[in-house]
């Protein structure tokens, strides 16, 4: 089958198109015909050498595939040859086939564009397990989100005004806060204009935030101290401003009683990722088919200009979903 693979660790130019086997199907397992493959933060850290799959996962790149059941084990239940789909996968998507247990896949709203869907499992299964699993977000809350206009801060975004929680989300470039605002945020901060954490103080009374969504780091920590609230929820889901804080005071963490957790949902067992899959599919699938969340979609690149892909993330470019597609 055709897939995306690696000559070595390194660059984009270290991406090429080639030839490898089939992935072998298992029990409670579909072989999915990829239409389309998202592309994430973690697969731009795997291909530098720097998040490699975990011992049971596909080496190849990609975390969220969309396509057409083209086989399903005789133990598969939910799903059947010829279905619409999109999956959430610990590797192997930038390929022609997959296969991923059923209990991670999920049916294509009705008004989703078959390739679109793509942008949806990973992002807004992160963002729904980050709110809702971690945090334990309530209507009302503040909720600051970092990387607004991100893969994961537009599915984030989304959930939260479905759920009647008031959203904050930092972005750095005025058109990025357009978009953010057009999915429903309630206040946008531009942080190369603004400080984010005297903004919220301003805007939620001195109250600031009940639930932080850091993707960023270390480049924010002491802001993000700044601006959290009394029992406040952090929750750290990637790295992207640095992992070390220098002269790291925990004084804050102390007086505000902080919450500070990190998540990684590739690593997640198959148990935990399934029964996050089976509790969203009701919650909020049919909030896709309504058209009242959608998944934001910036650029649609050919398998063959992966490279370009990766360059355009790498770049902070994307707002929205990067997808690929020509398996």
């Amino acid at each position: 089958m055709k897939a995306i693979l690696t000559h070595a660790s390194g660059g984009s130019e270290q991406l090429y198109l080639g030839e490898c086997a089939s992935p072998s199907m298992f029990k409670h397992e579909l072989r999915i015909k990829v239409q389309a493959a998202g592309v994430n933060r973690a697969d731009i850290l795997q291909r530098a050498g720097k998040y490699p799959p975990p011992q049971d996962a596909s080496p190849i790149i990609g975390l969220e595939v969309s396509g057409v059941v083209d086989a399903a084990d005789k133990n598969c239940t939910r799903f059947k040859k010829g279905d619409r789909v999109m999956a959430l996968l610990s590797g192997g998507g930038y390929s022609q086939y997959v296969v991923v247990n059923e209990n991670l896949v999920m049916p294509v709203p009705e008004n989703i564009d078959l390739i679109d869907a793509a942008g949806i499992p990973e992002v807004f299964i992160t963002a729904y397990q980050v709110l809702f699993e971690i945090a334990q977000l309530k209507p009302y809350e503040w909720v600051l989100i970092h990387a607004g206009a991100s893969g994961v801060g537009t599915a984030a975004i989304q959930l939260c005004h479905a759920t009647g929680a008031r959203c904050i989300t930092s972005v750095r470039s005025d058109q990025k806060a357009e978009i953010c605002k057009a999915l429903g945020a309630d206040v946008v901060i531009n942080t190369s204009t603004s400080p984010f954490e005297e903004v919220i103080k301003e805007v939620t009374n001195i109250h600031g935030a009940d639930v932080i969504v850091d993707p960023v780091g270390a480049a924010y920590f002491e802001k993000n101290l700044a601006a959290a609230a009394m029992d406040c929820r952090w929750v750290l889901i990637a790295g992207m401003g640095g992992v070390k804080v220098p002269e790291l005071n925990l004084a804050k963490i102390l007086t505000k009683r902080i919450s500070l957790s990190g998540s990684t949902l590739r690593s997640s067992s198959l148990e935990y990722k399934s029964e996050l899959v089976r509790s969203f599919i009701p919650k909020f699938l049919p909030q896709f088919n309504s058209g009242q969340i959608k998944p934001v979609i910036d650029k649609v690149f050919n398998i063959e200009h992966v490279a370009e892909a990766h360059d355009f993330m790498e770049n902070n470019r994307n707002k929205g979903k990067i997808l690929l597609t020509g398996f």
